[in-house]
């Protein structure tokens, strides 16, 4: 396909725009457009959301074992993503409200109940 055809007159700008619109996810476009975030699929997705719930699930289980007398146990950080830190939502966490995250108490008298 060249797109000098929509210049030429033989290729319509339906045309193009269907072309444009349909890139495959790793077309230069895309990546130009997203970044780094072409190259994931909702798999790629999916599975950093596993990953960082094992790992809340893993500091839980190590919180509520834990010696009482012992320092807490740091959060485990998110897997990193594609484009977190040039999102808006990444810029300003005002928009999003603030995960409230259990105390250590807290999970203790859950789990032992």
């Amino acid at each position: 396909m060249d797109l000098l055809d929509w210049y030429r007159g033989r290729l319509t700008t339906r045309r193009l725009a269907v072309l444009v619109r349909h890139l495959p996810r790793d077309s230069a476009l895309t990546r130009e457009l997203v970044g780094e975030a072409a190259e994931w699929t909702v798999t790629d997705h999916l599975l950093a959301h596993i990953a960082d719930q094992l790992a809340e699930a893993n500091w839980m289980f190590a919180t509520v074992n834990r010696d009482e007398d012992t320092d807490p146990i740091e959060y485990p950080a998110p897997f990193p993503r594609p484009g977190a830190e040039d999102s808006p939502s990444a810029a300003a966490p005002e928009a999003e409200p603030a995960l409230q995250r259990p105390s250590p108490a807290e999970l203790t008298r859950f789990f032992s109940d």
